[in-house]
């Protein structure tokens, strides 16, 4: 049976600990993982797991909102008010639905991205309450 981490772990291990930084590095790389994973050659559009798990008929879908919801869950484990985190399970949730419809969709994933939303309502939150953990974001949008 694994232990829970020790505080000298959680300084050891960079993102493991329940700091305003950790729970920003944690979303950022989930939101990574969830949209932008790889590049689609050709059209070059970044897809992620949430898409490939669309494609997968109401298990899929539901997988890629449980996901999705740990976006949220963090950040009601940082004080956010309940009309932010009601804003983003509300993102979830139409994304969900969205989902639902067999074989299709996947498509308005590529459109709405619900988790990247979810995060940027975090960063914002980050970047007003917490503005030592603001980083430099070098990806060029487009």
């Amino acid at each position: 049976m694994l232990d829970q981490p020790t505080p000298k772990m959680r300084r050891q291990i960079p993102g493991l600990g329940s700091d305003p930084g950790s729970v920003r590095q944690r979303i950022e790389a989930m939101e990574q993982l969830l949209e932008r994973m790889f590049v689609i050659p050709g059209i070059n559009k970044p897809v992620g797991l949430d898409v490939i798990l669309d494609i997968i008929p109401g298990i899929g879908t539901i997988s890629a909102a449980a996901l999705g919801s740990y976006i949220a869950w963090e950040a009601r484990n940082l004080r956010m008010s309940k009309w932010q985190v009601a804003r983003m399970a509300g993102n979830i949730g139409f994304d969900m639905l969205l989902g639902l419809i067999p074989w299709v969709g996947a498509i308005p994933d590529f459109f709405f991205r619900s988790n990247t939303r979810n995060v940027r309502i975090i960063k914002q939150h980050l970047d007003k309450h917490h503005p030592e953990t603001r980083t430099i974001d070098v990806s060029a949008r487009r």
